[in-house]
């Protein structure tokens, strides 16, 4: 699709026409898959399909009625961080299912499964990610748009309309405050 028509449709959903954000996501549908997919190869026990994590992320969106989105870049960036919050609200569920939450008594293996420390990690990540978007918002949507997005430094500037330079300094800086973050 031309980007022109994708402006259009991305200005249409901005103003609340509700059959542009459908058909907008379902222009856009193999790529958030595609995004869907890096946010469930991070985390290996988890038991969503990358489709199911797709369709629950829309549905998330559209429940939040009018979104600010100028550029494809940024619903892009939007829809990531609506993914990542999904994945990472599933993990604490199954988390707090598993200490009681469901108040169900089962036998569970005392063994830590497979990808139980990544789903953690994704979970702090997620935290930091968040607290740091309060400090310095950024370095959160830059981190949002290079790890959750896997967009490149190009790619970020021109979404963010600052110099590729930029990017990868705030990159560096957002890194080093995430892992001090993370090692407290």
């Amino acid at each position: 699709m031309p980007e022109a028509d994708l402006d259009t449709l991305i200005t249409s959903s901005e103003s609340g026409n509700l059959e542009a954000r459908e058909q907008l996501f379902a222009v856009l549908y193999a790529e958030l898959h595609g995004l869907a997919q890096r946010q469930l190869r991070r985390s290996s026990s988890l038991t969503l399909s990358p489709t199911m994590l797709l369709h629950e992320t829309y549905l998330n969106i559209s429940s939040r009625g009018k979104g600010s989105f100028p550029d494809r870049a940024r619903f892009l960036a939007y829809a990531s961080r609506a993914m990542r919050g999904l994945v990472i609200d599933y993990y604490r569920s199954r988390v707090a299912q598993k200490r009681g939450g469901a108040f169900e008594f089962t036998m569970l293996p005392t063994e830590v499964p497979q990808g139980a420390e990544a789903d953690e990690e994704l979970k702090r990540l997620g935290d930091a990610v968040d607290a740091l978007a309060k400090i310095e918002p950024r370095l959160a949507q830059v981190v949002d748009l290079k790890f959750f997005c896997g967009m490149t430094f190009a790619e970020i500037a021109a979404s963010l309309d600052i110099s590729e330079r930029t990017v990868k300094r705030d990159w560096q800086k957002a890194r080093i405050l995430l892992r001090h973050e993370l090692t407290e």
